[in-house]
């Protein structure tokens, strides 16, 4: 694609709809599938307006946060696996890729995932598909609170995926993308990785609570597309459907950021896709290229550093490794290593 066209991102906020309470596993697939049937005609008719109002053509859109299944709840992790996390290559997959194709866009969203290598877990993963259906971006959530991450199975992990597995950047004609997951925009290293790989646009899928107020996940945003010199397009939840929370707890504020941090399209409540804006991938490279003060990522001195990310005081790798296998943890697991942790780090005096 040359530098000189734009081209339309939206974060479409939509409700998520839990299958905890689906009676059994054929019933949370099918669930799932009649949420994504609902994903081209919505996508359809939000890209009309948006070039109706003046907009580029839409290339690209990005999903909320587990827009199929909602959050696992207490669920057992291999429960929750078997109802809700997808097959890699499994039928939503080509769903939804269908959807891509058929609108000519790259499709970004967030859902659960099982892998092959790690039976008896499952990840939670931001994807990209193409234009031409396939998956051309996979990145596992690597900070969660409740859920297992490629970091709990770090050593074979790397053995599996490497490190440019773990940090994925694909490179698209409409730019480099890279995915930042829910919580994960308030962690700078996270960013930080897929940047200095080349990344110029994060998708982010989120859920999240809304605010007329600045949360911290706002002003997250805002500092990890400036930090980065990239664009943060972060589409949140319109409410969560068939949980015991109230619908609209995690509802509204999905946006674009540019470049310069500035939020250039902001949704209010409900379901909409008025977080939408022209992309200007030109502008971008061109702050990039361009020696002074503001130009905050070449100006990085990794180096200085490197040290003290090395060294493993803080929350360690392959909590789920066990005499060189991977176990399957409780739901209560992450919470005594966090405890842990903390008690560590306060004997060591570090907190």
């Amino acid at each position: 694609m040359s530098e000189s066209r734009t081209y339309a991102a939206v974060a479409m906020q939509l409700a998520a709809r839990s299958v905890e309470r689906a009676p059994d596993r054929a019933a949370a697939r099918q669930m799932m599938m009649e949420t994504i049937a609902t994903l081209g005609p919505k996508l359809r008719s939000a890209s009309v307006f948006i070039e109706q109002y003046g907009g580029a053509p839409v290339r690209l859109a990005v999903l909320p946060e587990y827009l199929l299944t909602s959050y696992p709840g207490r669920i057992s992790i291999p429960e929750f696996a078997d109802r809700a996390a997808l097959e890699i290559d499994g039928p939503e997959y080509e769903a939804m890729g269908k959807i891509a194709q058929e609108q000519k866009l790259h499709l970004a969203g967030n859902a659960y995932e099982t892998d092959k290598h790690f039976p008896g877990l499952y990840f939670q993963t931001s994807f990209v598909i193409a234009p031409n259906g396939n998956v051309v971006l996979r990145y596992r959530r690597l900070n969660s609170m409740f859920a297992p991450t490629p970091h709990d199975v770090w050593s074979k992990y790397l053995d599996v995926y490497g490190l440019d597995g773990v940090f994925p950047v694909a490179r698209t004609d409409i730019g480099n993308l890279a995915a930042i997951a829910s919580e994960e925009i308030l962690y700078p290293e996270i960013a930080r990785a897929h940047a200095l790989r080349g990344a110029e646009i994060f998708v982010h899928s989120s859920s999240e609570i809304g605010s007329p107020v600045a949360t911290p996940k706002m002003i997250a945003k805002r500092a990890r597309a400036f930090e980065n010199l990239t664009y943060v397009i972060s589409a949140n939840t319109a409410g969560i459907v068939d949980t015991a929370l109230p619908e609209a707890s995690a509802d509204g504020n999905s946006m674009i950021v540019d470049w310069k941090g500035n939020v250039i399209a902001e949704s209010n409540s409900g379901e909409t896709f008025t977080a939408f804006a022209d992309i200007d991938l030109a502008a971008l490279r061109a702050a990039r290229r361009k020696p002074g003060m503001t130009n905050t990522l070449s100006r990085q001195r990794n180096a200085l550093f490197a040290a003290s990310y090395a060294a493993e005081t803080h929350q360690k790798a392959d909590s789920l490794i066990r005499e060189g296998g991977v176990i399957t943890p409780d739901r209560d697991h992450f919470k005594r290593v966090s405890e842990e942790t903390i008690a560590r780090l306060a004997k060591d005096g570090l907190i």
